[in-house]
């Protein structure tokens, strides 16, 4: 998914804010792109990683649109906000500390989006004060259960899982059947979220503003 900011009013108040999807459902950002120009827009990847989506898809996307003034900032996360979150969100499942603490990710086969889900995990670590033993959901070993299971087995009393997902679906629905202790809501809508998706677009704005001069 992408959040595509209308940057032509940025100074007046603002933004349009409009969503796209690089697969299976629509609109595409090609399709929003394409509906806003020559309006300058900001691209927001609302991705958790950087993969195959944030490096080809989008791209492709922005090309297909044949739009002359678009920027596209970088994916949502990892970011310390977004751990912030998932702190909170442990919390509101029952966490306390001393509890294990298993990071799910729904996993990637790209070694880039792999390495910024490990930063996401060391984040999470620093919030919460004890190792988030990282685990995928579908794409990537080891998955969720098998480490839920290992880090029961290495003596931890109880062990709860962090979602690294957006929102609720099928992904999330797996984690309990982890047979963890208790199971996080997704990152879901936050102010903190939201004040992140904002901050990706004011970060491109100055680009925008150099091709309206331009």
């Amino acid at each position: 998914m992408a959040a595509v900011f209308d940057g032509g009013i940025a100074a007046a108040g603002a933004p349009r804010v409009r969503t796209a999807f690089v697969d299976v459902l629509g609109p595409s950002p090609a399709e929003v792109l394409r509906d806003l120009d020559p309006v300058p827009a900001v691209v927001v990847p609302a991705f958790l990683a950087s993969g195959y989506h944030v490096y080809q898809d989008v791209p492709r996307e922005v090309a297909a649109s044949a739009h002359t003034a678009v920027a596209v900032t970088q994916a949502m996360g990892p970011d310390p906000a977004l751990a912030e979150v998932m702190h909170l969100r442990l919390r509101a499942a029952g966490w306390r500390p001393g509890d294990a603490v298993v990071f799910a990710a729904a996993g990637s086969s790209d070694a880039r989006a792999r390495r910024d889900v490990q930063r996401a995990a060391s984040l999470l670590s620093e919030r919460v004060g004890t190792t988030a033993h990282l685990a995928y959901i579908a794409t990537g070993e080891p998955k969720v259960p098998e480490v839920v299971a290992a880090v029961r087995a290495s003596g931890a009393h109880r062990v709860f899982v962090a979602s690294y997902l957006l929102a609720h679906g099928l992904f999330h629905q797996r984690l309990h059947e982890a047979g963890a202790d208790g199971v996080a809501e997704p990152i879901g809508v936050h102010p903190a979220v939201v004040r992140l998706l904002t901050d990706r677009y004011f970060a491109a704005i100055d680009s925008l503003t150099a091709v309206r001069v331009a």
